[in-house]
């Protein structure tokens, strides 16, 4: 008798579990923002996450939880259940994080549901700056060594990434780095002279260069940039930045791992067609973003890259806590 009392509660766990997916969504969802409010995480799903509402036949309740450089964020939604209710909003920096000695847990402990977007890098310069391509630079620094100053963020930053990518490709890169309190600040620093060259997401640069008072020296993509379609892409001066790009830094939507496949299914039409909305994409157009709408076995792909030539850049720039090779990121090329 238990053991058939113990049969029959076990189907009606199943028939209940099954019930619940197809149900999906019963109740709110908790939507965690990796980063504060009024920051370009905040904006993209705050504009994206109505139409995939709309989509879901849901709620979703969005929550900024800051700190941690959103390893707070991350860990919160980790040790929710795994049943679709608690999703994280995010961005690059978890990739980072066993590397960087900020946590033990990374996207390979969750499920991407819609990586939505990516910046795109770009380098610029002064309108002063006696160089007015990648190539110029370059011939520049070489005649000029320990001169050109390259504004920075911090280690993991876009800047840091980028002077690294440089660093590796060239084979060195001999310039002085003086950092900033964010792109922002060092943006203005470039117009204003105080630096020379500054990697930055082509969304926070594109007025200055349409206004002039700053110039673009590369597009760190593998294609022209229809924002931008007189600056020069680096792969043009130099192939071997294949290797790493497309980079930049992304947004997307996860949920933890175990999520059945129904509601991860869900969730990932819902934002897949909300993505699709003309007011996002405008939005996302007007700030120089790139649409990926990746998911499943194309977000992971996109993921393990992205991880495997970030991390290995900041190893090889001493930026790094640990080697990749503690986690088992490959060396590119390996």
């Amino acid at each position: 008798m238990k053991h058939f009392l113990l049969g029959a509660a076990s189907a009606l766990v199943v028939t209940v579990s099954a019930a619940s997916a197809q149900d999906y969504p019963t109740k709110e969802i908790q939507g965690i923002i990796q980063w504060g409010a009024g920051g370009s995480t905040d904006t993209v799903m705050r504009s994206v996450t109505p139409h995939a509402e709309a989509i879901l036949g849901g709620t979703v309740v969005m929550q900024n939880m800051t700190g941690g450089v959103g390893a707070i964020a991350l860990n919160y939604v980790a040790d929710a259940e795994a049943d679709g209710y608690t999703v994280l909003m995010g961005a690059e920096n978890p990739l980072l994080y066993k590397v960087m000695g900020l946590g033990d847990k990374d996207y390979s402990d969750f499920t991407a549901i819609n990586l939505l977007a990516r910046g795109t890098p770009i380098l610029v310069a002064g309108p002063d700056a006696p160089f007015d391509d990648y190539a110029g630079m370059m011939d520049y620094i070489k005649a000029h060594p320990g001169e050109v100053r390259f504004g920075a963020t911090g280690p993991g930053g876009l800047p840091s990434v980028i002077t690294a990518m440089i660093t590796t490709v060239e084979g060195g890169l001999d310039v002085i780095s003086v950092p900033y309190d964010g792109d922002g600040p060092a943006l203005t620093a470039l117009q204003g002279g105080a630096i020379d060259v500054m990697p930055a997401v082509l969304g926070a640069a594109i007025e200055g260069i349409r206004a002039g008072s700053m110039k673009p020296l590369a597009i760190f993509d593998t294609e022209k940039n229809a924002k931008l379609p007189d600056a020069p892409i680096v792969t043009d001066f130099n192939a071997g930045y294949n290797t790493f790009l497309p980079w930049g830094p992304f947004f997307g939507v996860f949920v933890k791992k175990g999520t059945p496949d129904d509601v991860v299914a869900k969730l990932t039409a819902a934002y897949a067609e909300g993505a699709k909305n003309a007011d996002f994409v405008e939005l996302m157009d007007n700030r120089g973003f790139t649409m990926m709408g990746l998911s499943g076995a194309d977000a992971e792909a996109f993921l393990a890259k992205w991880q495997q030539g970030t991390t290995w850049l900041l190893q090889d720039a001493g930026l790094t806590k640990a080697s990749p090779e503690e986690f088992g990121i490959a060396r590119p090329g390996k």
